[in-house]
Order: C-alpha cells, then structure tokens, then sequence
C-alpha cells in the first residue's frame, strides 16, 4: 500500500476579492491552446495573491486540460487518442452542425469544461512540465470565451 502524508501550510488570509475576466480564444481548429501565459499575465497585472482560479470554457464542442508542455507530440497523441473515443465515422443521431460536432459534445464530456487551480503568490500553481489548454474539438476556427474567475487575497 502507498505511503501517504499530509503537510499543513501556514493558514492564509481568508478571502477578501474576486476577480473575474473573459479571455477570447480564436482556434486555427482541432487542436491544444496554451492558455498559461495569458492567464499567469491576467493575475499579475491583476495583483492577485493566495487563493484558486476556476477557468470555465462556455462551450460545448471544445473543453480544458492541464496537460504537458515540453513535447508536442503529447499534444498530437492527446488529440489522436481522443478522435479514436469519439470517431466522426460513428452512428450519431445528432449531425446537424456536420460530421465533427456530435464526437466534439463527446470529446468535451470526457474532458471537461472548468478547472480548478490553486493560486500562490499570484501564480497558478502548476507542475514544472504542466500547461493550462483549450482543446478546440472541431475541424474548422472557432472563437471561444474563457471566464477567469480569481477568489482570494
């Protein structure tokens, strides 16, 4: 059985702003966004201190993920993997907006559309080779809206 353990950090102030904003996000298509300059940017110049950050992605055809920057090819792999989850080529009731739009609702379910992020001194808190994303699922550009939403000191 693992070995788990639990540090206690100091206690922090309790909350006391919130921030919020809309980052408009234009895709080329299919494909992983990095979002984490734009929004470590927005908390600085914003001033934010220790609290959580919610990114929420209003749509239902692309979502978010905290994935791996150094290779690109873990970006394509992802992408690859999850085309072979929701393939175009399946059965689908729903085609209306096209071939793509229906295994796009599919893709966004397994990946989701908000993350939570703890914040530190103004920076998001993530690991060395992690990223913050939009994952645009369909074929063709798009424009999409991320509200930022900050709580705390």
């Amino acid at each position: 059985m693992p070995k788990l353990s639990i540090t206690n950090e100091p206690e922090r102030a309790a909350p006391r702003r919130q921030l919020a904003a809309t980052l408009g996000v234009e895709t080329d298509g299919r494909s992983l966004v990095d979002l984490t300059s734009a929004v470590f940017g927005w908390l600085r110049r914003e001033k934010a201190g220790d609290g959580l950050l919610t990114v929420f992605v209003r749509h239902t055809s692309a979502s978010l993920a905290i994935q791996e920057n150094a290779d690109p090819d873990v970006r394509t792999d992802l992408l690859d993997a999850l085309d072979r989850l929701a393939p175009e080529a399946a059965d689908y009731r729903h085609a209306d907006e096209g071939p793509d739009d229906m295994p796009a609702h599919v893709k966004a379910m397994l990946t989701g559309v908000s993350l939570s992020v703890p914040v530190e001194g103004g920076i998001p808190i993530l690991g060395t080779w992690q990223a913050l994303y939009l994952i645009e699922h369909r074929r063709a550009p798009h424009r999409r809206e991320v509200k930022l939403h900050y709580l705390g000191s």
